[in-house]
């Protein structure tokens, strides 16, 4: 998308742009990475934490009971996890020189506030119009929308820990258009927008990685990761 990046640290590491040290020190279970570093660990993981519940609100009832514990689990979890992470970014501040608007205010990050369905401006009843319509488009629907609209908001989030400038007004027209068109209330979305959106909808590749690497072979996470491929082509193919 062409946003302006300072990195994570004044001394130049920038776990976005060369994650593979950080992947490193995390498989063998290093938690005093550098203060600028563990700020995009920590708001990885939090903004993980905190993405379960909010996407469930999204999703038909039978697919938010079954999923209900799981994802309260994960949430602990991933909370625990990120612990560590967050102690260290407090630090960073006073243990670098960091220039201003790398990190947004030197705050380290609590995860970000997810939009619910009440909070679009398209209303909650548009919400479960697509969310309650029974059978598996609907749900297939619901999916998209909730991914478009919270992964939006989970991208921006991580990506600004990173000292990635990602502008507000773009993150609020996302949100608002990606609403009205996964709804129904809108045709398309704006070219700029759907470019942003089909970059985000490459999570089909995170879940693969994800199923592939832990040897889940998990028939949840490959519906998940079929959902997002077909969405992100169909995007694709818009943009050609």
């Amino acid at each position: 998308m062409g946003f302006d990046r300072t990195g994570a640290n004044a001394d130049g590491a920038d776990p976005l742009a060369a994650p593979a040290p950080t992947t490193a020190a995390l498989r063998d279970g290093v938690t005093d990475l550098d203060p600028g570093v563990a700020r995009v660990v920590a708001a990885t993981f939090l903004g993980d934490a905190e993405f379960g519940a909010p996407f469930l609100a999204y999703t038909p009832r039978w697919y938010r009971l079954g999923l209900a514990g799981p994802v309260a689990l994960a949430t602990r979890r991933l909370r625990r996890v990120a612990e560590p992470f967050v102690e260290r970014a407090v630090a960073a501040p006073a243990e670098d020189d960091r220039p201003s608007g790398v990190a947004p205010d030197g705050v380290p990050p609590t995860g970000p506030a997810y939009s619910l369905p009440s909070d679009l401006h398209v209303g909650e009843e548009a919400v479960a119009g697509v969310r309650d319509a029974g059978g598996w488009a609907a749900f297939e629907r619901s999916f998209r929308l909730a991914d478009a609209v919270l992964h939006t908001e989970w991208f921006a989030d991580v990506a600004r820990a990173g000292g990635v400038a990602v502008p507000s007004d773009l993150v609020d027209r996302t949100v608002a258009e990606s609403a009205a068109y996964y709804t129904g209330r809108r045709a398309a979305l704006s070219p700029e927008v759907r470019r942003f959106q089909r970059l985000l909808f490459a999570d089909d590749e995170w879940v693969r990685d994800v199923d592939t690497s832990y040897r889940l072979r998990s028939t949840l996470f490959g519906v998940w990761e079929g959902i997002l491929r077909r969405e992100r082509r169909r995007l694709e193919r818009r943009d050609r």
